[in-house]
């Protein structure tokens, strides 16, 4: 039972609902069953909510409250697909609020997850939670459930998407919503720096401990990574293994995009892939000239993507031959030194403060390359999508964009993408330039590259068989 605050295609804010959505389709159906469970979020399109079965209801009590919890289900692309109910929590127009609002949502939340299991005729091996809104789970499960019949043998793993976001709130607080004994809140469990963390507490309490690559397993066992666990991170190095994220090759793929004026494979993409990006220049107001190199970014606007690095040499990035097309939504900061760019150089840099699926799919196809200066990255999907529509990757070499991203090398003729080491401007702008060096200088080498990037299989059909490795060691098999 996968359990997550979010899965596409009902409600995503990022990589997670992804990973949620997309992922259980892909596992063996003759050995595993694998279900989803996620909240029945008010915003989740009417499109979705209209054809969700209710199964059941109950109460449970959280701390002094009595709550009620609402089961619905849904097939989707051959997935069951639960839903928690409680208004209460789950309405609003965006599925996260303020942190204080969001620790008792989640706290709710995992408690009536595991609730409801037994409820549902479905008695998983293995609970798989992801990131800190599920982190109670494992705690739960031990603490309180593990002495129901029901609940014996079943294990659990966490994933940490991103280290960052922990689910950290007064200890006083989190004790009257949680229920949980005074024994919970100390340096060994769910207590860190004088606060309650939801995150430690399903890294403590999991059988086994995920992330989205294995070089962001290593590197959260360091202090610049690890963001205050990372003497947790080694405590539990045995347990930790780093598995890289995939994405849906059939919603991402350039040969059956419904959102491209010009559909295209690896053998066709010479033709017809710069289509995409003339119409795209026409829509955003750009100057019409294929023989511009468009660089793209589809991120949240924060400062772990590396923007400040952006705002310091963005001048010498939007050439006279450049274009540079921004979407996503973040710090005001951000968003407003895009908005100036496209203000300034109104011909060469769109700025989309917004986030629109279909247009980021049009600029998936219509870019030459994709700019991820991450400073920290525990995946990355970005730079995986980029591959598959034969656009070139610019990366930091950080986390799962050093795991997925092979840098060219002009004396092998090798390598998908470009990339540079360390955090700083001017190595990236260096890079940049390199890269329009092969662009607009060695045309058949950088084919190459585009061709070499179109032929990585970066779908779930590999990571899905580490997985399927990891439940059957759990559950002995």
């Amino acid at each position: 039972m996968f359990i997550a605050s979010e899965a596409v295609p009902f409600i995503k804010t990022g990589g997670l609902a992804d990973v949620v959505g997309s992922l259980p389709k892909y596992f063996n159906k003759d050995e595993f069953d694998v279900r989803v469970m996620i909240p029945k979020y008010t915003c989740i399109p009417w499109e979705y909510r209209k054809d969700m079965v209710y199964k059941t209801h109950f109460y449970i009590d959280l701390a002094w409250r009595s709550q009620y919890v609402g089961v619905f289900e849904l097939q989707y692309n051959g997935i069951t697909f639960y839903f928690i109910d409680n208004e209460f929590y789950f309405s609003g127009p965006k599925p996260y609020s303020w942190i204080h609002e969001d620790i008792e949502k989640f706290a709710f939340f995992s408690k009536a997850a595991l609730s409801a299991i037994p409820v549902l005729g479905f008695k998983p091996d293995i609970i798989h939670c992801h990131d800190w809104q599920t982190g109670l789970i494992p705690v739960y499960l031990k603490e309180r459930f593990s002495q129901g019949e029901f609940y014996q043998g079943i294990k659990s793993i966490i994933t940490i998407h991103n280290l960052k976001f922990q689910g950290i709130w007064d200890i006083k607080k989190v004790k009257d919503i949680t229920g949980l004994p005074d024994s919970y809140f100390t340096p060994d469990k769910l207590e860190a720096y004088n606060d309650a963390n939801y995150l430690k507490g399903g890294i403590v309490y999991a059988d086994r401990v995920t992330t989205v690559s294995a070089t962001y397993a290593e590197e959260i066992k360091t202090p610049f990574y690890g963001e205050h666990l990372d003497g947790l991170m080694n405590a539990r190095a045995n347990c930790l293994s780093g598995i890289v994220n995939g994405i849906d090759y059939d919603v991402y793929n350039p040969e059956t995009d419904k959102s491209l004026v010009a559909n295209y494979n690896q053998v066709t993409f010479r033709k017809e892939k710069w289509k995409n990006k003339v119409a795209l220049q026409k829509e955003l107001g750009l100057t019409e000239d294929k023989g511009k190199f468009m660089i793209g970014i589809v991120s949240r606007l924060t400062d772990q993507k590396g923007l400040d690095l952006i705002n310091h040499v963005i001048e010498g990035i939007v050439d006279d031959f450049t274009q540079l097309v921004v979407i996503g939504t973040g710090d005001p900061q951000y968003e407003n030194m895009f908005r100036h760019y496209a203000w300034k150089y109104p011909d060469r840099v769109s700025a989309n403060i917004c986030y629109s699926d279909d247009l980021a799919h049009k600029l998936y196809a219509a870019a030459d390359a994709f700019l991820m200066p991450s400073r920290f990255e525990p995946c990355g999907l970005t730079q995986l999508i980029s591959f598959r529509y034969g656009t070139v990757p610019i990366v930091r070499e950080t986390g799962g964009l050093k795991d997925t991203v092979k840098p060219y090398n002009e004396y092998e003729n090798s390598g998908d993408g470009f990339s540079f080491s360390n955090y700083n401007a001017d190595e990236m702008l260096a890079v940049i330039n390199y890269s329009k060096h092969i662009f607009f200088d060695k045309k058949r080498e950088w084919n190459q590259i585009v061709d070499r990037g179109m032929a990585n299989d970066f779908s779930w059909n590999a990571s899905k068989f580490k997985y399927e490795g990891l439940y059957n060691y759990l559950i002995g098999e």
